[in-house]
Parts: C-alpha cells; structure tokens; sequence
C-alpha cells in the first residue's frame, strides 16, 4: 500500500535520513522503534507531506507522492498530492487540537470544510467515533477540559473522521503517564485488530511486541533492523539487543 524507496532528508547540512527504504501492506500494523534522534518522526512527517524529502521515491497505492530519477527529485501535481494527503490520517505526540473549538467541533470541522460533507452526517460519524474511543460524554467540552489521555484519543478520533486509509501515530503517548498512556494504546489495539493500515513510531515495547506485524529498528537515520516482533524481540544484533534491553 505504501513505499518509500531510497529516502533521503538532511537539515541543514545535517543527514538525518539516509537512505530509508520500507513497504507497508494493506492491514499491517509496522511500528518503529529507536533512539531519539533516529529519524523516525522526520520519516512520519517525509510521508505526511510535513517536510519535503530531498532524494527518494514515495508511493501510495500505486500513486506517486514523489520520485527521483536521473538525480532529480520530483513531486506530483497539487491536486495529486492533495488526493495523498487525504488518504493519510496523522497523529501527533502533542495532541495539536483546536483549542477555542468543542471536542465535537474539532471533529466535524475538516471534513466539512475539506471533503464537504453535510453538518449532520459528519456530526453522525464523530457521534460514532467518540463512541469508539469511549468519549462520547465529551463532544461539548474543551480541550483544557480534558486529560492528556483524553485528549489523544481525541485526536484520534479526529483523524478517522477524515476516513484515512492509513494511519501514522508520531510517538502518540510520550506525553503521558502510563495510565493515560493505556487509554491510547486500547485504542490503537482496537484499530489494529480491525485490520487498519497503521504505522506507529513508539517507544512503547510491549505494544511493539504484541500488536505489530513487524518492527523496524532505526538508528543514525539508517534502518537498522526489520523482522517480526517475535524475531527482533529475540535479536542476535548487538544494537537491537542493547535498545530493547536483551544484554
């Protein structure tokens, strides 16, 4: 459903992916794990669309978000590059709600303002999702009003509003204490037993090892390691064995 090929992104000079190559299929939770600093969130945001890659190609079911060739980086049309977009739900580590907006707001605003969908069926489907993340005694209260937890499974809620047909989550519970942090992982456990396309850079180990179809370890902005997680999880490799605690 999704490849990248040969990803390369520096700021500054600085090299901060080099050469990154990964296929994610359709249903399959990857997770990407690493030291900060890796490039795992700069890589979220390459896909997304965040930050302009300078070398490699991206595809998307087949469409071209960007491609290099002969030495010359190229990205597809606006409307194209639109179309991509819209078929990507992102999730961040900070939440990035709407402050002056209800919860209910923040879910409806989006597809209605982007997709023009009617009032009443996007309130209809946030109702549906809320519900899903167990929220559903929240649609009028405020962001300030909420939990840390609460929050991100608000923002998740937001991004299936947009009916994505693959999810990435940039570390979505580093900003939590770890009973929050359970309230967004069951969410998450959910959307990956229901067979959405996820990719999630995480810190969370276990979530890696028991809901992931595959883990990818980075490092210095190189892939380092791809295996299923009950293959990493028991590495022979010094680094993979060091980051995960094996040694």
């Amino acid at each position: 459903m999704l490849t990248a090929t040969d990803i390369y992104k520096g700021f500054d000079g600085l090299g901060v992916l080099k050469g990154i190559s990964l296929e994610v299929k359709k249903g399959e939770v990857v997770a990407m794990i690493g030291p900060s600093g890796s490039g795992k969130s700069t890589f979220l945001r390459c896909l997304n669309q965040l930050e302009p890659v300078n070398a490699g190609t991206i595809l998307l079911d087949g469409v071209t978000m960007c491609r290099t060739r002969d030495g010359k980086l190229t990205y597809a049309d606006e409307r194209t590059l639109r179309a991509i977009t819209l078929r990507m739900g992102m999730v961040f580590q900070s939440f990035n709600l709407f402050p002056h907006m209800s919860v209910m707001q923040n879910l409806i605003d989006a597809p209605m303002r982007v997709k023009h969908v009617p009032k009443k069926q996007a309130t209809e489907k946030a109702r549906a999702l809320l519900a899903k993340v167990g929220l559903t005694d929240k649609a009028q209260q405020y962001p300030y009003q909420l939990s840390g937890g609460q929050q991100q499974r608000v923002a998740i809620a937001r991004a299936l509003c947009m009916d994505p047909e693959i999810m990435c989550f940039d570390e979505p519970t580093s900003a939590l204490d770890p009973e929050l942090t359970q309230e967004v992982l069951g969410v998450m456990r959910s959307l990956a037993s229901e067979r959405m396309t996820m990719l999630v850079v995480t810190h969370e180990m276990s979530f890696a090892r028991d809901v992931a179809d595959r883990v990818i370890f980075m490092e210095g902005g190189q892939i380092v390691e791809e295996s299923p997680p009950e293959k990493l999880f028991q590495s022979q490799n010094p680094r993979t064995r060091q980051f995960i605690g094996l040694n």
